[in-house]
């Protein structure tokens, strides 16, 4: 390999990997690593082709202010193109994002403003709609449009789809993608029309997105949400070919998490929510197929920007996903019990900033005191403050001159609604099954424990 002069040359030519380890029925399934270029996702190449594209056509200048509206991983991709470029760069962005996509693209001196991701196209804090309004009242900015960009499809139907073509030597049976934009589906579409027209196109959708069904040609309900991101939609993109699909299959987020996490442990590929919502459409196909078939999907983005969510056991609880047996009282509330070590504790003579800091790394407001495995203590932000406030040398001294004693214990089979009543005047509940504590109750765990009733 030459040496290369700028990380915008190793975009693109990305491996593939024939996975060996998952249940594939009768075929072969070929996953391409895009989760190896430089930004950790396909959308390096769509950003690269799209930025360079304008500067061709004349649309800006050095210096230029560039807006785009994304899910995370076109705007990494424009990031890291726009620093290398010198562009300023403004990305409207849903709040679902994971928080690692967020540190990640300011790091790379992105402007993010973030909008409502529970919102149709038409309202005025719809992300697309946000960003080409940001884009018209800033002077000399370009609006990105990737929704609506000719050169994201370019960049697969020259860049993605013949490089596959070569690496699996001539011999594509069907191709499994999703549907953000649409560009990767139309790139494919174009090139293996004109080299391979019998391979079949495949989509893989998220439950609540429209798309699959009009695949189905039935008329889609009111699109719904979903927790996969950057995969989806609410309206068909105006680049989004769809005319050669024949089949598509709707993947809940719980099959995509737990199909991501799989793809993890069994072929050691770390791949993003939408890799398992391509990978476990794709096991679907190949399972379902009678006959033999060189199947390829795509790990999409990287599973790195995804650690605090469908990487993290709690926050999966706190959705409402993973096997969890109901016991019909106040622990059903509880997705961090005592038991599983899943509770951030400190012993009475550990110093406040022992405290502090747990409380930091592990985003609590309070922590239990414990002495031989018995709560003897609650330490919480305000006890910490009022103690540091006028004093900062009291950091260094122990928790148990400052904790609260007092505690109050509640009992698993407590009524709701009396929890509710603690709960609102301002109280912790430290609740106990019988004699054994069982973990913090907070107003937190109720609101999740409600929300994952209304799902």
């Amino acid at each position: 390999m030459s040496n290369m002069t700028s990380v915008l040359d190793l975009i693109g030519n990305t491996p593939v990997l024939k996975l060996s380890r998952l249940d594939t029925g009768a075929c072969e399934l070929f996953l391409k690593l895009e989760c190896q270029n430089p930004g950790g996702s396909i959308k390096d190449r769509v950003a690269l082709s799209m930025i360079t594209a304008a500067e061709k056509a004349g649309r800006i200048k050095p210096g230029a202010t560039l807006v785009e509206a994304t899910a995370g991983n076109t705007g990494l991709g424009l990031a890291l193109v726009a620093a290398q470029k010198g562009y300023r760069l403004v990305l409207v962005i849903p709040d679902k994002m994971s928080s690692e996509k967020i540190l990640h693209l300011r790091a790379l001196g992105a402007e993010i403003v973030l909008t409502r991701s529970d919102v149709e196209k038409g309202h005025p804090d719809y992300y697309q709609d946000m960003a080409a309004r940001i884009a018209r009242e800033t002077p000399g900015a370009l609006y990105i449009d990737q929704f609506n960009n000719p050169a994201n499809t370019e960049a697969h139907e020259k860049g993605t789809a013949p490089e596959l073509w070569e690496q699996l030597g001539h011999k594509v049976d069907a191709i499994v993608c999703g549907v953000g934009s649409g560009g990767t589906l139309s790139g494919l579409s174009r090139y293996f029309e004109k080299v391979s027209p019998s391979t079949e196109l495949v989509l893989a959708d998220p439950k609540g997105s429209i798309l699959a069904d009009i695949i189905a040609g039935k008329t889609p309900p009111p699109a719904g949400s979903w927790l996969v991101e950057g995969v989806g939609e609410d309206f068909v993109p105006s680049i989004a070919d769809l005319s050669r699909v024949r089949k598509a299959y709707t993947i809940s987020d719980a099959e995509s998490f737990a199909t991501a996490r799989e793809l993890l442990l069994k072929e050691g590929v770390l791949g993003g929510s939408s890799t398992g919502t391509l990978v476990a459409a794709a096991l679907k196909y190949c399972r379902e197929s009678k006959k033999p078939k060189r199947v390829v999907t795509f790990a999409v983005d990287s599973g790195n920007k995804y650690l605090s969510k469908m990487y993290n056991d709690y926050w999966l609880a706190d959705q409402g996903f993973g096997e969890r047996k109901e016991l019909g009282d106040l622990r059903d509330l509880v997705t961090r019990p005592f038991s599983e070590r899943a509770v951030a504790t400190v012993k009475s003579d550990d110093r406040l900033l022992t405290a502090h800091g747990r409380m930091r790394v592990g985003e609590f407001s309070q922590l239990p005191v414990m002495e031989n495995g018995k709560v003897i203590g609650l330490i919480d932000e305000s006890d910490v403050l009022m103690a540091v406030r006028s004093n900062p040398d009291n950091f260094r001294q122990p928790v148990k001159g400052f904790m609260a004693r007092n505690l109050l214990k509640v009992d698993a089979k407590t009524p709701i609604e009396e929890l509710q009543r603690i709960l609102d005047s301002g109280l912790v509940g430290m609740l106990y099954n019988g004699e054994d504590f069982y973990g913090l109750i907070t107003r937190t765990d109720l609101l999740n424990y409600l929300r994952r009733k209304l799902t």
